[in-house]
């Protein structure tokens, strides 16, 4: 059997007080991870947004080239240019109508708060507390 003193006992405050730091040491250390990991995963997001928004504006100008192309492609086919031009813009108008009715559709399905969010919330929190006598 092995001897034990009085010295090398902990008592269980002492017990609960180290596991209570230790506990605190982790979770801090958690967290950091957590900071470097998001840090490094916004840095790639910067890197990647900045380049699709240079791949946007590129688009845009492609776009204007291909609108213009269409406008000077019917003037080809007989039509007068301001024809062409007025025919590209009626295209334009016709999918800019599609898009925004699609996008006022799109925003009256749009519920406000996230209702899953606060039920499970309010669930959590019915079960934390102690029930009343």
């Amino acid at each position: 059997m092995a001897q034990t003193t009085k010295g090398a006992e902990r008592s269980l405050g002492q017990l609960v007080a180290d596991a209570s730091t230790d506990l605190k040491s982790i979770v801090k250390d958690e967290i950091a991870l957590a900071k470097v990991e998001v840090k490094a995963d916004v840095s790639k997001g910067g890197k990647g947004a900045g380049l699709l928004a240079g791949a946007g504006l590129f688009a845009l100008y492609m776009l204007g080239f291909l609108l213009l192309g269409l406008a000077w492609g019917l003037h080809a086919i007989g039509l007068p240019i301001w024809a062409g031009m007025l025919i590209t813009a009626g295209v334009l108008l016709v999918i800019t109508l599609i898009l925004a009715l699609l996008g006022i559709s799109a925003l009256k399905k749009i519920k406000g708060k996230p209702a899953r969010a606060i039920d499970n919330a309010q669930r959590t929190v019915a079960a934390v507390k102690p029930p009343k006598v």
